[in-house]
Parts: structure tokens; sequence; C-alpha cells
């Protein structure tokens, strides 16, 4: 049922992302050929309208087409409701339309986090720190540190807990690279002892873990309508610094934070674990995962909103659009981009699954 879930999650995430371009499109008389889940052969298609509506075979995203892209439409070339033929605020507003409505979700899915789970009120902390993910073959894993497990003391020193022990943590760990740290630590009511060596990542400590407070985020009921309103204001515009921040340091960092990247079936594997952990924690998902596709959507490569924006911005600066190469060169440059990167996460992915790392004998 978490899987389900996450994948729903996930779907409807796709479906608002490209609802928004196709209203606005509609809502400015726009002509629009088709509204695409997926891609690929198509599996299931409806026409109305003059539209396609269909769902595809590779649930790796979905597309909104316009007879301008179709060189065997029926509609004349200088139709004035084609979206080449229309102002460029009309067709910059079609463009962002996608990452404006899954910002919109995200602030919708946070305020009725306000109103069924509660106002966030912190971790009811307790002692050690949880290892909540483990990368394969990096430090953490070669020291024998697992997802579940509770460190509870570094260096003979009990660390205590909540935020504080993990700040102590991660900068032991950060300032002590190629440096063995001895952990205790409970896994199942059993304690084990391990020596852990930070790899040294451009003179930092990196162990490949995801720590967090020990402990369960606890809710209250809100202090009257407005303040799941205003507590989501607060939520998104933090939420989506801080992805956008993340993305940055991934860009300027590549070599360091790549291996931290995940593709679709790791976010579905981490949506699941939500799921079980109750309503709260899904709703924060389905946020994170809708601000993500915002900001992704809002870089300037080939095939991602930005990238359409960017064409824009250089057709507005030079007074006439990119020759048609140009641009077709561009767009199958960010093709060629993205699938690859959706093969090699999936195949990453995969490979780091429970059920595959037991086949594999790791």
């Amino acid at each position: 049922m978490g899987v389900l879930a996450a994948l729903a999650i996930l779907a409807l995430l796709i479906v608002v992302h490209e609802a928004g371009h196709f209203f606005a499109a509609t809502w400015q008389g726009i002509r629009v050929s088709g509204f695409s889940i997926g891609f690929g052969p198509v599996l299931l298609q409806r026409q109305r309208r003059g539209v396609q509506f269909a769902l595809r075979a590779i649930p790796l995203g979905g597309f909104v087409a316009f007879p301008d892209d179709d060189e065997e439409s029926a509609i004349a070339k200088d139709d004035p409701n084609l979206l080449s033929n229309r102002p460029l605020h009309q067709r910059a507003l079609v463009i962002a339309a996608g990452v404006i409505a899954n910002l919109a979700l995200a602030w919708l899915v946070l305020v009725a986090q306000g109103v069924v789970v509660g106002i966030p009120s912190g971790i009811s902390n307790q002692p050690g720190v949880l290892v909540a993910g483990v990368q394969p073959g990096l430090a953490a894993a070669q020291a024998g540190l697992e997802l579940g497990d509770r460190i509870t003391e570094l260096n003979g020193v009990n660390i205590g807990g909540g935020s504080n022990a993990v700040a102590q943590l991660v900068e032991a760990i950060k300032t002590s690279p190629n440096r063995s740290l001895s952990l205790r630590a409970d896994r199942h009511g059993q304690a084990v002892q391990l020596q852990l060596t930070p790899a040294d990542v451009a003179g930092l400590g990196r162990i490949g873990a995801q720590l967090q407070p020990n402990g369960s985020e606890s809710f209250r009921r809100p202090h009257g309508p407005l303040e799941p309103i205003q507590r989501a204001n607060h939520d998104l515009f933090v939420l989506t610094q801080r992805t956008a921040a993340g993305f940055g340091a991934l860009i300027t960092h590549f070599g360091e934070n790549a291996s931290q990247v995940s593709g679709p079936i790791k976010i579905v594997e981490m949506g699941a674990s939500l799921a079980h952990q109750g309503g709260g924690s899904l709703f924060m998902f389905a946020a994170l995962i809708s601000i993500n596709l915002a900001v992704l959507n809002s870089l300037p490569l080939p095939l991602l909103d930005g990238g359409q924006l960017a064409l824009l911005l250089l057709e507005g600066l030079r007074g006439r659009p990119l020759p048609d190469k140009l641009q077709l060169a561009f767009m199958q440059s960010g093709f060629v981009f993205l699938v690859g990167l959706s093969l090699v996460l999936i195949v990453k992915d995969t490979s780091q699954l429970p059920a595959v790392q037991q086949l594999l004998g790791h």
C-alpha cells in the first residue's frame, strides 16, 4: 500500500504540472492537440474536442502537445491561435504554468496538513541519532552501519539526543577525514560497536549516510483558521529556498554531491517508507516532491520549462526567434541528456534496493 500511495502521489504531481500548461493555454484560447502522461507508445487514449488525452508506456513524466509541433497538422501556420503566433508574454505564461501549478499544489498540501494532521510542534526527542539512509559502498556501509541503527555514543561519550546530537555527530564526521571514529549503536535492542572512517572529500569527512534526530514529529491543533495558511506560506518559502540551494550546490559541486542524486525508483521507495509512518509524513513527502519538480523544471536546461523560457528570453532580446536548426539541436541534446540520466538513476536506484542487494550477495 505504501508503494501504491507513493506512485499515486507522483502521478498526481505529473498530472498537476501538465494541467498547468494545458489550462494556461486553453484559458488564453491557444490550440492544444494532446495531453499525455508518460512517453512512448500509447496505452490508453481518448479524443475530446480535438485533443488526444493519452496514457503512455514510459512513466517518466508527461507533456502537452501543440499543433505547432505537428508537420502534418491541417491548421494553417498563420492561425492566430497557434502557440507560436502568440505574443511572448502569453507563451511565457503557458511555459511557466507547470512550475506555478506544482508550487500551488505544494502550498495546498501544506495547508491541508495543518488542517487535517495539525501544526508541527517539533520532534519528541529520544536518545541517540537515527540512521535514516545508507548509501552502498561508501564509508557508513563499509563500517557496518544499517538503516534504522540508533547511534548512542561517539568515541565512548554519550551523544544525547535531538538536533544537537545530530549536529555534534555531523561535525565530528566532517572534521575527521580518513580518521577512525568509534561508534556505539543500538540495533533492534542489541548494542553494536563500529569503527567508522569518513572519506576525504575536498578536505571534509563524508560517510554516505542520512542522519536525523531519533524521535517522531508531534502535531497540535491550529490556533484559528488562519494559522494553517500562515504556516504553509512560511514552509513553502523555506522549503523552496532550501531546494533551490540544494540544486545550486549540486551544480557547483557536482563531484561531491552526485552520489546523493536519486531517481524515480528511490523516490517511490522513500515515499513508501514515509507512508508507513503516517499521514503527516506523506503530506510532507508530497509537498517536497512537488517543490522539487517545480525547481527542477525551472532550470535552464533543454526540454525543461526553464530551457523553454531561456529560448523565449533570447527571442525577446534578439527581436526574432533563434534559427529552427539551433532550437532543434538544443532540444535533441536535452532529450539525450535527460533520458540518459533517467536510465542511469533507475539502474543505480534499482541496484540499491534491499532485495536486489540480497540477490547480489551484498
